[in-house]
């Protein structure tokens, strides 16, 4: 989707909200901080609100929200913690919605040790092996299961 979309999703985000606050404060999944940072400079332009990211992993942003801080949006990287948030009183059920569909990616600056299949991680002939923490980033969880399989 374009950025025009999701600046537009995020003034509806805005105009929903019941205080017309000049500072918008954002929780986003690490993985999405980048295109984030694209959106937030686009929306500024068009609105009088001034957006705060605090970015982290979607359990360290739902331990903070747990614990009062103030944050009008959370973009998670998975569904588990909204709903969370949803059931235990902290988030509006109609404001749930998948707003992107990622995939793990196995990258090497040395193209040669990478192929479709991932034949790599059998072999154990790699030295450095990174992944998001499984406790707390849904891509780490997904990827400790693909590197279990």
């Amino acid at each position: 989707m374009n950025c025009r979309f999701w600046v537009g999703l995020m003034v509806t985000w805005i105009i929903s909200l019941s205080s017309p606050a000049t500072e918008v404060h954002v929780a986003v999944a690490a993985n999405f901080t980048k295109p984030l940072e694209q959106l937030k400079q686009e929306f500024e332009k068009i609105s009088k609100h001034t957006v705060i990211v605090s970015s982290g992993s979607s359990g360290q942003l739902y331990s903070q929200i747990k614990n009062g801080a103030p944050y009008e949006i959370l973009l998670s990287a998975d569904r588990e913690r909204p709903e969370k948030l949803v059931t235990e009183g902290e988030a509006v059920a109609d404001s749930l919605f998948t707003y992107a569909i990622g995939k793990l990616v196995l990258w090497s600056k040395q193209a040669h040790l990478v192929d479709k299949e991932g034949k790599i991680l059998s072999t154990g002939q790699f030295q450095h092996l990174a992944i998001a923490n499984p406790k707390t980033a849904p891509y780490g969880t997904a990827a400790k299961q693909v590197m279990k399989n």
